[in-house]
């Protein structure tokens, strides 16, 4: 009896085991799809660590610490799916080489980004980590630039996304200010962040932070602000949540909305969401150009390639909103592109996770060039990247400092930097593209032709006209970058030429010769030179018209019955291989071919000539017993139609 009951003890004991595995499996998945990782993570682990393990859950698990950058724990799960199964998603493979990055295993980081790109077709993400497999010698190169250190204002919570206000910094942060009913974020377990400030000097130090914008702050997140030069305009990022009322998108998650806000008698008021908000997705981190009449900014609404990208939008002088614009391929990525930052210089960093880093979101540069296009982007280095995540980026182009944000080993999940630039971004080099314009024929120079210039996926980036001496000039291109330039002129043949910039710094010389859509044939001209045609193709021993071959003849067709007095002499050759009679037989039979075919189609008998030439008119060596490659004796292998009168 005591062994029996034992038994069916421990088989009560298995089964309840089991169904709460499913029940903690249930409540985690529950958690997982509200987005409350936290307890998800937690949840997951412990069935996991039971031995209840499978992709799905592997996955999850996985997914929750990389959505919470916490890379060294998500390439710890990763390492578990991987090793159980190849079979995953090929988002997977990217996360994983993150991960993997997050760690310092670069080597098989790599290794995992060139499976991604088998597996992922065209995504630009596999896309240019095979085209810049380099990509840790240009890190390399532009590291050192940066002396950073604590900025001094960290909490042991998550503090980032600083914002230069007058000779205030403001920035974002989580940390307990003492209000009792201290509200936490199930995703992050960290409480709802507010805005908060701190005093500034010259030399970049910071007094200790304080609670800032009574009026701005609300229950909920409110983060990464942006002032005018007056101070008395700011766009700032909130849940959306406005008068007290809470918006929710289909799956009745509260998202991120941009708002703005004047300043009066030192008090914000005229609280309005920006008009391109939508409950249906998220709009943040706005941050203002120079000029102050463009606010860049990241969101995922419809037209967004990947899980962020960044956009800008035109504010008119009524104080309205232009059309949001993608900054485009060359900017975004299938990852995540945000937290902009635009210079004095129009220069635009940025954070991502798509172009090659050194692990998790890395920041990057570009410039804004006169015609509204980009310059190349390029990794700003370490130590402002670390394998870790790294982002909102802000300097002072005057005084060289900033100020920048990273969940390194530090005082709290996120922490804030001040950094010194000692030497800017390498931009490698700075080439112009010019050329000139001139006829094919008679080397005569082009003015007034239109040229194009489009980048390598044939997006039209500008065009200009050559000028009377026939040159024309792009002004500034990357270097190293692939462009094509389309001439237009009438009477001429339209022409694209691809240009691979150098590396160096310089100019590009790409000169275009056209060809004269019209071209003056004289007596003894050879109708074939003006369509290009080599050879009229024959079967094997044959002499008979094939149809690929009639859409040659039908080319001199046309021009026969554009000149109804002009005659011609059709004349076939061989090269010499074969005996001198066959040749000779074989090509004045097909001579004569050609010469019934145009009769045929109304041609008279009396303007047409035809005689096979075999192999006695060789235009090089290749005569018999003559050792020639088979290019070579393609030359011998010609069609000609002469004009033998007018």
């Amino acid at each position: 009896m005591k062994i029996k009951f034992i038994y069916i003890t421990l088989l009560s004991c298995i089964a309840l085991n089991v169904s709460a595995q499913k029940a903690g499996i249930k409540k985690a998945d529950k958690n997982y799809d509200k987005f409350a990782y936290i307890d998800a993570i937690k949840t997951y682990e412990r069935v996991a660590e039971k031995g209840f393990k499978t992709p799905d859950m592997l996955q999850k698990i996985g997914n929750a610490y990389y959505y919470n950058a916490d890379l060294v724990n998500a390439e710890k799960w990763y390492g578990e799916l991987f090793a159980m199964t190849e079979e995953v998603e090929p988002e997977y493979f990217f996360r994983y080489a993150q991960s993997l990055k997050g760690v310092g295993n670069y080597a098989k980081a790599d290794e995992m980004m060139a499976k991604f790109n088998l597996k992922s077709g065209n995504d630009s993400r596999g896309l240019i980590a095979k085209t810049k497999k380099d990509y840790r010698e240009e890190i390399k190169k532009n590291s050192g630039r940066y002396k950073i250190e604590d900025a001094g204002i960290n909490s042991e919570y998550s503090d980032y996304g600083p914002a230069f206000y007058l000779d205030k910094v403001v920035f974002t942060s989580t940390r307990d200010t003492g209000n009792f009913s201290k509200r936490k974020h199930s995703w992050t377990d960290q409480y709802f962040s507010n805005l908060y400030s701190a005093d500034m000097t010259t030399e970049g130090v910071l007094s200790a932070a304080g609670k800032y914008g009574k009026k701005l702050n609300t229950k909920f997140h409110e983060s990464t602000p942006a002032y005018t030069k007056d101070g008395k305009t700011v766009y700032f990022t909130r849940n959306n949540f406005l008068d007290g009322k809470k918006g929710k998108d289909a799956n009745k998650v509260t998202l991120l909305k941009i708002y703005k806000a004047t300043l009066e008698e030192d008090k914000w008021i005229n609280i309005t969401a920006l008009p391109f908000n939508s409950d249906s997705y998220q709009v943040a981190h706005p941050t203002l150009s120079a000029d102050e009449k463009t606010l860049y900014f990241a969101s995922d609404m419809p037209g967004t390639k990947g899980l962020s990208d960044l956009y800008k939008v035109d504010i008119k002088e009524d104080g309205s909103f232009g059309t949001p614009v993608n900054l485009g391929s060359d900017i975004n990525t299938e990852g995540r592109e945000t937290f902009p930052f635009i210079t004095s210089d129009n220069e635009l960093y940025f954070a991502s996770d798509g172009h090659p880093g050194l692990g998790g979101l890395d920041i990057f540069i570009t410039k804004l060039e006169k015609d509204g296009s980009f310059k190349q982007v390029h990794n700003v280095g370490e130590s402002a990247n670390s394998q870790y995540d790294d982002f909102a980026l802000i300097i002072n182009k005057t005084s060289k400092r900033g100020f920048l944000t990273s969940n390194r080993p530090g005082v709290g999940n996120d922490d804030i930097y001040k950094f010194l630039e000692t030497r800017e971004i390498d931009w490698d080099c700075e080439q112009s593209l010019v050329g000139i314009v001139t006829d094919a024929n008679t080397g005569a120079i082009l003015p007034n032709t239109k040229l194009t210039l489009f980048d390598e996926k044939f997006t039209k980036l500008r065009d200009t006209i050559s000028g009377l001496d026939g040159r024309y000039d792009f002004g500034i291109v990357d270097c190293e970058k692939k462009y094509y330039v389309r001439a237009e002129k009438e009477t001429y043949t339209t022409k694209e030429v691809p240009v691979i910039i150098a590396k160096e710094s310089g100019i590009t010389e790409l000169p275009i010769e056209l060809d004269s859509a019209v071209k003056a044939i004289p007596v003894g001209g050879d109708l074939a030179d003006v369509f290009g045609i080599n050879l009229i193709y024959f079967d094997l021993d044959k002499w008979n018209i094939r149809p690929d071959a009639a859409i040659d003849i039908a080319k001199i067709l046309d021009v026969l019955n554009q000149y109804p007095t002009m005659k011609i002499d059709i004349r076939s050759h061989t090269d010499s291989r074969q005996t001198h009679k066959y040749n000779e037989v074989l090509s004045d039979r097909r001579a004569k071919s050609t010469r019934d075919w145009l009769i045929k189609h109304g041609i008279a008998p009396e303007r047409l000539t035809a005689k096979g030439y075999g192999e006695t008119q060789l235009v090089n060596k290749c005569a018999d017993n003559v050792e020639c490659s088979e290019a070579e004796h393609q030359l011998n292998r010609r069609s000609q139609f002469i004009i033998t009168d007018l």
